[in-house]
């Protein structure tokens, strides 16, 4: 498809706004909550991560598209935006490493996105209203009138309430043996898994075996893991019992916990504590948190629309009889909680993304820290055998 393009398209919001465009991608209608992202790079990786699974994402960065799309930077099987919004996409691909156009990929994979508006209005609108549902429309779609619109993107499911995991997840055990020294098995559950955190793990020494969403604390307990670890993913972790539970019986087991993102609102809500939906979230790789046990200010890759309510100064009971928590990270543009700490189970989390695939790195330390923790916990068990 040419970049070059004039046919027309439209981005709807659920308030009534509305921005024309041109059609880019593939061509046809698509709803999902918009939300923007301020990544500079990493569009592929973006693109990629599972974890915007029913939302149309917003580049704030105008231009995008220059080094194309490669098959060794996807962090997932497939794009997984509902929608895509760019100012000004490239006109031409200039990097050795292309397999294909940006254009080409989006249209491969059925992505209906907008080109030539202005993104930036688009994402103060949403900073002062907050993230909303909204509709891409080009093609034919995007001769239906604006009342049609309207009601067509007044009619999708809110983001809250959705469960998406299992759009997501592997249907299948997968394995990748571990790259360093061998720890032993880890039982990752896959909620939105990237591909950087599963290289990680196994960099660690962890045989990473990936288990589908709604697997079972037998599944978990027949690999005999030395630890456990919960993905990044969609969805509203209110709608996730199942994965609250099986955390459960987890930490009831006393067996290592690692959670990033996702997994950092269901170890909060294991523990016994809300979670609440962010008004427009945080996505990017340019976001400040400080590590509470170091004092050091972190920049990190973000992709989260809901986050864990806790006390953000003391250490705290958990309402759920799993002894003292800790707030670990905070983050610094609004206080919101980054991470937790278990501090008489072996359990931690956080919200943001380590493994940062086309981000800053200054967070990839955490895998470090469970891997020692589950080291402190093997020593443990040897000593008491």
């Amino acid at each position: 498809m040419s970049l070059f393009t004039t046919d027309p398209a439209v981005l709807v919001l659920e308030d009534g706004t509305r921005f024309r465009g041109h059609a880019y991608g593939a061509r046809g209608m698509t709803l999902g909550e918009v939300v923007f992202a301020t990544g500079m790079t990493g569009y592929q990786e973006t693109l990629t991560d599972p974890s915007y699974a029913g939302q149309i994402v917003l580049q704030t960065a105008p231009h995008i598209g220059n080094t194309g799309m490669n098959d060794e930077d996807p962090e997932s099987r497939r794009i997984w935006v509902a929608g895509y919004i760019v100012r000004d996409p490239s006109r031409v691909v200039s990097n050795w490493r292309a397999d294909e156009s940006l254009d080409e990929a989006l249209e491969r994979d059925g992505i209906v996105g907008i080109s030539g508006i202005d993104t930036r209005a688009v994402t103060r609108h949403i900073r002062s209203a907050g993230s909303m549902r909204g509709g891409v429309f080009s093609g034919d779609a995007a001769a239906l009138d604006a009342e049609e619109h309207l009601r067509l993107v007044r009619d999708a499911p809110l983001m809250a309430g959705q469960n998406l995991s299992a759009s997501v997840s592997v249907s299948a055990p997968e394995v990748t043996a571990a790259t360093a020294e061998r720890l032993g098995s880890l039982a990752v559950i896959d909620l939105g898994i990237k591909k950087a955190t599963i290289d990680n793990l196994a960099a660690r020494g962890f045989d990473v075996h990936v288990l589908p969403q709604d697997a079972t604390i037998d599944d978990i307990r027949a690999l005999d893991p030395v630890g456990v670890f919960y993905s990044n993913g969609p969805g509203d972790p209110s709608a996730s019992a199942d994965h609250v539970s099986l955390l459960r019986s987890v930490l009831d087991d006393r067996v290592p916990f690692f959670g990033i993102c996702f997994g950092n609102q269901l170890l909060g809500r294991a523990l016994g504590l809300e979670t609440y939906k962010l008004p427009f979230g945080h996505r990017g790789i340019n976001q400040p948190v400080l590590d509470k046990q170091t004092g050091r200010v972190e920049i990190t890759a973000h992709n989260h629309g809901f986050a864990v309510d806790a006390p953000l100064d003391e250490p705290f009971d958990s309402p759920q009889g799993y002894g003292r928590i800790e707030v670990s990270h905070i983050g610094l543009n609004d206080r919101v909680v980054e991470g937790l700490r278990a501090l008489d189970i072996p359990a931690f989390s956080v919200q943001y993304h380590p493994e940062a695939a086309a981000g800053p790195h200054d967070a990839n330390y955490l895998f470090d820290r469970f891997a020692d923790l589950v080291r402190a916990n093997l020593s443990t068990k040897e000593a008491n055998a």
